[in-house]
């Protein structure tokens, strides 16, 4: 999905902006956020889910896919990957 570039952006921006995703609703406070892919933009690029888990300052990353390949994603299919 992302080259090394694209995956290194991506963690220093979430670092920056650990709540900028929308909170999934019923996901246990999983957030998702649209990423720009080279050459697709934002609206086709990449979907990133993830928990920002406060207390221990972490950034856990779930999942990202492309919007092409799935449209949404159940919050159970989220509960049980962070599991």
């Amino acid at each position: 999905m992302w080259n090394d570039d694209e995956r290194h952006a991506f963690i220093a921006w979430i670092a920056e902006n650990p709540d900028a995703g929308d909170v999934i609703p019923g996901a246990d406070g999983a957030r998702k956020v649209r990423w720009a892919r080279k050459g697709i933009g934002k609206l086709g690029g990449a979907r990133v889910i993830y928990f920002h888990l406060v207390d221990d300052e972490v950034v856990l990353l779930v999942m990202v896919y492309a919007k092409a390949e799935r449209e949404n994603v159940m919050p159970k299919e989220i509960k049980r990957r962070k599991a």
